[in-house]
């Protein structure tokens, strides 16, 4: 690789790493061709870019971004490095949780997530869990919700009672 090609590399990395919230670094030595094809695909459908890099130009890059920190994840970046870039912050762990059902790898290296640094595949779970900007709406939503369902239930409730009091007190009762 020439010192252009490694210099544009650097750039093209510095231009996702920029324009990405959620960053995955995982480890995926050792996949045959078979099972590195299937991660590809798992990762398309779930729309996450998967791409591997070489650790020194990934580093280059992340030192050359000024407004991100990622000097936690310097000491991940040894051996087979693979970067993975989504809109929603789990989506790249539950590819790599699903995917590992079948083989033991990928292993979760670390992970940037909108400033938060998780080091180590111990953190995968945790990763897991985390819930996207929408499903945290619609939690909001579904707990303002629920009183006022709450509400308009007793209320209909208690205009069913009345009606139903109403009712049995205007027929006369039979002899």
């Amino acid at each position: 690789m020439t010192k252009q090609d490694k210099a544009a590399m650097i750039e093209d990395l510095q231009v996702v790493l920029n324009s990405s919230k959620i960053i995955y670094l995982a480890d995926i030595e050792g996949l045959s061709a078979v099972n590195s094809t299937e991660l590809r695909r798992a990762c398309y459908k779930s729309n996450v870019s998967l791409r591997v890099v070489k650790n020194t130009l990934l580093k280059k890059a992340m030192e050359r971004i000024e407004d991100k920190n990622f000097e936690e994840l310097y000491g991940s970046l040894k051996g087979n490095t693979a970067i993975m870039t989504a809109e929603v912050g789990n989506a790249p762990a539950k590819v790599i949780e699903l995917f590992r059902k079948k083989a033991e790898k990928p292993v979760l290296k670390g992970a940037w997530i909108e400033d938060n640094v998780y080091v180590g595949d111990d953190k995968l779970p945790q990763l897991v869990a985390l819930k996207s900007r929408e499903e945290l709406i619609a939690d909001i939503v579904m707990l303002l919700q629920s009183p006022i369902k709450t509400l308009v239930s007793q209320l209909e409730n208690k205009d069913n009672a009345s009606t139903a009091e109403e009712v049995t007190e205007e027929t006369p009762a039979a002899e």
